[in-house]
Protein backbone atom coordinates (compact mmCIF):
# COMPACT_ATOMS: atom_id res chain seq x y z
CA UNK A 1 0.00 0.00 0.00
CA UNK A 2 1.49 3.12 -0.60
CA UNK A 3 0.91 6.15 1.81
CA UNK A 4 -1.53 8.01 -0.68
CA UNK A 5 -3.45 5.28 -0.35
CA UNK A 6 -3.50 4.83 3.37
CA UNK A 7 -4.49 8.15 3.54
CA UNK A 8 -7.74 7.40 1.62
CA UNK A 9 -9.13 6.39 5.28
CA UNK A 10 -6.97 9.06 7.35
CA UNK A 11 -8.41 12.46 7.83
CA UNK A 12 -5.84 15.59 9.34
CA UNK A 13 -6.74 17.51 12.62
CA UNK A 14 -9.04 19.69 10.41
CA UNK A 15 -9.86 18.57 6.59
CA UNK A 16 -10.38 20.53 3.87
CA UNK A 17 -13.49 21.61 4.56
CA UNK A 18 -12.13 24.11 7.57
CA UNK A 19 -10.19 26.25 5.11
CA UNK A 20 -12.70 29.14 4.08
CA UNK A 21 -12.67 32.32 2.88
CA UNK A 22 -13.56 34.72 5.41
CA UNK A 23 -15.52 38.12 5.10
CA UNK A 24 -13.88 41.17 6.28
CA UNK A 25 -15.61 44.15 7.03
CA UNK A 26 -15.54 46.84 4.57
CA UNK A 27 -16.18 50.39 4.57
CA UNK A 28 -16.68 52.56 1.45
CA UNK A 29 -16.05 56.13 0.76
CA UNK A 30 -15.70 58.33 -2.26
CA UNK A 31 -12.54 58.87 -0.34
CA UNK A 32 -11.32 55.38 -0.93
CA UNK A 33 -12.50 51.73 0.79
CA UNK A 34 -11.42 50.95 4.25
CA UNK A 35 -11.24 47.05 5.47
CA UNK A 36 -10.11 46.60 9.41
CA UNK A 37 -9.44 43.05 11.79
CA UNK A 38 -9.57 43.40 14.74
CA UNK A 39 -7.94 40.81 17.06
CA UNK A 40 -10.49 38.09 18.72
CA UNK A 41 -13.25 39.31 16.06
CA UNK A 42 -12.74 38.64 12.59
CA UNK A 43 -10.10 35.63 12.80
CA UNK A 44 -10.68 32.95 14.77
CA UNK A 45 -7.18 32.74 16.58
CA UNK A 46 -5.09 35.43 18.60
CA UNK A 47 -3.04 36.92 16.50
CA UNK A 48 0.77 36.57 17.17
CA UNK A 49 2.52 37.85 14.14
CA UNK A 50 2.19 39.40 10.49
CA UNK A 51 4.02 39.72 7.20
CA UNK A 52 3.65 40.09 4.06
CA UNK A 53 4.86 38.30 0.73
CA UNK A 54 5.54 41.23 -2.17
CA UNK A 55 7.89 41.50 -5.18
CA UNK A 56 7.31 37.58 -6.02
CA UNK A 57 8.24 37.35 -9.73
CA UNK A 58 6.27 36.02 -12.22
CA UNK A 59 6.37 32.51 -12.43
CA UNK A 60 7.13 32.39 -9.21
CA UNK A 61 5.33 30.51 -6.07
CA UNK A 62 5.46 30.38 -2.29
CA UNK A 63 4.22 28.13 0.51
CA UNK A 64 4.60 24.62 -0.50
CA UNK A 65 4.78 23.71 3.37
CA UNK A 66 2.41 22.85 6.07
CA UNK A 67 2.19 24.14 9.46
CA UNK A 68 1.89 21.46 12.72
CA UNK A 69 0.16 24.43 15.06
CA UNK A 70 0.35 27.46 13.40
CA UNK A 71 -3.17 28.25 11.76
CA UNK A 72 -3.40 31.79 9.35
CA UNK A 73 -5.34 34.18 7.67
CA UNK A 74 -3.93 35.19 3.97
CA UNK A 75 -5.02 38.69 2.27
CA UNK A 76 -4.60 39.86 -1.14
CA UNK A 77 -4.09 43.10 0.27
CA UNK A 78 -3.29 44.17 -3.31
CA UNK A 79 -3.37 42.28 -6.76
CA UNK A 80 -4.51 38.54 -6.77
CA UNK A 81 -3.10 34.94 -6.48
CA UNK A 82 -4.46 31.51 -6.00
CA UNK A 83 -3.63 28.97 -3.20
CA UNK A 84 -3.65 25.44 -3.50
CA UNK A 85 -4.70 23.50 -0.03
CA UNK A 86 -4.50 19.84 0.51
CA UNK A 87 -5.48 17.68 3.20
CA UNK A 88 -3.49 15.44 1.75
CA UNK A 89 -6.68 13.87 0.67
CA UNK A 90 -8.71 16.17 -1.02
CA UNK A 91 -7.43 19.27 -3.01
CA UNK A 92 -8.72 22.68 -3.52
CA UNK A 93 -7.76 26.06 -5.22
CA UNK A 94 -9.11 29.23 -3.75
CA UNK A 95 -8.32 32.58 -6.08
CA UNK A 96 -7.95 35.75 -3.44
CA UNK A 97 -8.41 39.15 -5.44
CA UNK A 98 -10.48 41.11 -3.04
CA UNK A 99 -8.56 42.90 0.04
CA UNK A 100 -11.72 42.56 2.05
CA UNK A 101 -11.76 38.25 1.96
CA UNK A 102 -9.08 36.50 4.08
CA UNK A 103 -8.59 32.35 3.50
CA UNK A 104 -8.38 30.99 6.99
CA UNK A 105 -5.75 27.65 6.80
CA UNK A 106 -6.08 25.78 10.07
CA UNK A 107 -2.77 23.94 11.09
CA UNK A 108 -1.85 20.73 9.26
CA UNK A 109 -2.91 21.64 5.86
CA UNK A 110 -0.65 22.22 2.57
CA UNK A 111 -0.72 25.06 0.62
CA UNK A 112 1.23 26.56 -2.44
CA UNK A 113 0.56 30.11 -3.22
CA UNK A 114 0.76 30.62 -7.20
CA UNK A 115 -0.44 32.97 -9.85
CA UNK A 116 0.83 36.14 -8.39
CA UNK A 117 -0.70 38.96 -10.34
CA UNK A 118 2.11 41.70 -10.63
CA UNK A 119 2.49 44.02 -7.87
CA UNK A 120 0.43 41.73 -5.75
CA UNK A 121 0.63 41.55 -1.91
CA UNK A 122 -0.35 38.28 0.51
CA UNK A 123 -0.74 40.22 3.85
CA UNK A 124 -0.65 37.01 6.46
CA UNK A 125 -1.70 36.54 9.83
CA UNK A 126 -0.28 34.12 11.86
CA UNK A 127 -1.68 32.64 15.06
CA UNK A 128 2.19 31.70 16.40
CA UNK A 129 5.84 33.53 16.56
CA UNK A 130 8.03 31.82 13.94
CA UNK A 131 9.53 28.51 14.80
CA UNK A 132 11.15 26.26 12.10
CA UNK A 133 10.06 23.40 13.61
CA UNK A 134 6.57 24.44 13.24
CA UNK A 135 7.14 23.59 9.03
CA UNK A 136 6.65 20.23 7.36
CA UNK A 137 8.52 21.41 3.90
CA UNK A 138 8.77 18.01 2.85
CA UNK A 139 5.09 16.73 1.09
CA UNK A 140 6.11 13.04 1.47
CA UNK A 141 6.58 13.84 5.45
CA UNK A 142 3.77 16.07 5.56
CA UNK A 143 1.54 12.72 4.37
CA UNK A 144 3.16 11.04 6.70
CA UNK A 145 2.26 12.83 9.53
CA UNK A 146 -1.27 13.08 8.47
CA UNK A 147 -1.49 9.42 8.75
CA UNK A 148 -0.11 9.26 11.62
CA UNK A 149 -2.24 11.77 12.93
CA UNK A 150 -5.19 9.51 12.08
CA UNK A 151 -4.01 6.48 13.40
CA UNK A 152 -3.47 8.44 16.33
CA UNK A 153 -6.97 9.81 16.52
CA UNK A 154 -8.50 6.44 15.76
CA UNK A 155 -6.81 4.94 18.40
CA UNK A 156 -7.80 7.49 21.21
CA UNK A 157 -11.54 7.34 19.48
CA UNK A 158 -11.38 3.44 20.12
CA UNK A 159 -10.25 3.72 23.78
CA UNK A 160 -13.10 6.28 24.34
CA UNK A 161 -15.82 3.93 22.99
CA UNK A 162 -14.21 1.29 25.02
CA UNK A 163 -14.51 3.00 27.83
CA UNK A 164 -18.08 4.04 27.29
CA UNK A 165 -19.27 0.47 26.34
CA UNK A 166 -17.77 -1.14 29.69
CA UNK A 167 -20.74 -1.82 32.63
CA UNK A 168 -21.06 0.76 35.21
CA UNK A 169 -18.47 -0.85 38.10
CA UNK A 170 -16.18 -2.49 35.50
CA UNK A 171 -12.26 -2.02 36.70
CA UNK A 172 -9.59 -4.91 36.85
CA UNK A 173 -10.51 -8.42 36.40
CA UNK A 174 -13.66 -7.25 34.42
CA UNK A 175 -15.21 -9.17 32.52
CA UNK A 176 -15.47 -11.85 35.60
CA UNK A 177 -13.78 -15.66 34.31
Amino acid sequence: MTLTQGLESAAPAAGIEACRIIDLPRVDSPRGSLTFVEANGHVPFAVERVYYLYDVPGGASRGAHAHRTLEQLLIAASGSFDVAVSDGRHERTFSLNRSYYGLYLPRMIWRDLVNFSSGSVCLVLASRHYDESDYIRDHDEYLQAVLEGARESGASQGRASRARARPRGAGQGWPPS
